[in-house]
């Protein structure tokens, strides 16, 4: 890897991470635990569109593990790495699928992985079926959150590509 390219992804990841910094400091929208807008989403997925599946990856892995070193607990790094590995792979596929076209539908399927994936680790962990009695609301939060995101990274990501690093 190039030392242009390290510096881009550090700085994308950077980015990522204080975006995640000011989206922890914002109240809760709804009083349902564990729905956020997922913001720092956002750079994931212009990762994915002007970059490659490792690139996003690495910065993805960045984030969470500096986020969670910085503003988190132990354990809430299991279900960090869950939903945003779970959300990365769900949207390479979409994004493999759609030809890199449509991003706010990849961003509404990563919203959605996301949140499957978080709640998956939860069920694991609790061994409780009631956490189960989220996933309606999960699901409308996922996707719509995701949309949200997929917008806003299609709209930046057309001017981010001309900075693009290689």
């Amino acid at each position: 890897m190039s030392t242009k390219k390290l510096t881009t992804l550090a700085l994308y990841a950077t980015l990522s991470l204080a975006i995640y910094a000011v989206e922890s400091a914002i109240p809760p929208l709804v009083p349902i635990p564990g729905i956020k807008l997922g913001l720092a989403n956002i750079v994931t997925l212009i990762l994915l569109q002007h970059y490659s599946g490792k690139d996003a990856s690495f910065v993805l892995f960045a984030r969470i593990l500096l986020s969670t070193l910085l503003f988190g607990q132990l354990l809430s790094l299991f279900y960090s790495l869950a939903g945003g590995f779970f959300s990365l792979l769900t949207m390479l596929l979409f994004n493999r699928l759609l030809q890199k076209r449509w991003v706010f539908l990849t961003g509404a399927a990563g919203g959605l992985a996301h949140n499957i994936g978080q709640l998956l680790v939860a069920f694991l962990l609790t061994a409780t079926p009631g956490v189960l009695a989220y996933l309606p609301f999960l699901v409308l939060s996922g996707i719509l959150t995701g949309l949200f995101t997929g917008l806003v990274a299609s709209f930046s990501g057309r001017y981010l590509q001309r900075f693009r690093i290689r």
